[in-house]
């Protein structure tokens, strides 16, 4: 199975979902039109293969670095 979190207008983590394997390349799609959610929705691991650890509630995620990061990580200046 593959998880997707949604982001909110400021990157902040809402909601982990998870997806079909037969849904994964579609993550997005499938969530936000198959399933009416809308919104926007990322692809996040429990295995830590992608986006630097595995997302949740209230996480932050950085489009510069692709990654999820904890709401208690130390912001860099």
């Amino acid at each position: 199975m593959a998880h997707f979190a949604q982001i909110d207008e400021n990157n902040i983590v809402v909601e982990v979902l998870v997806v079909p394997d037969d849904q994964e390349h579609r993550g997005q799609d499938f969530l936000a039109v198959d399933l009416g959610l809308g919104g926007t929705w990322i692809q996040t691991s429990y295995n830590h293969n992608i986006r630097g650890t595995y997302a949740g509630i209230g996480y932050t995620y950085d489009p510069d670095t692709d990654e999820f990061v904890p709401p208690d990580a130390p912001v860099e200046p």
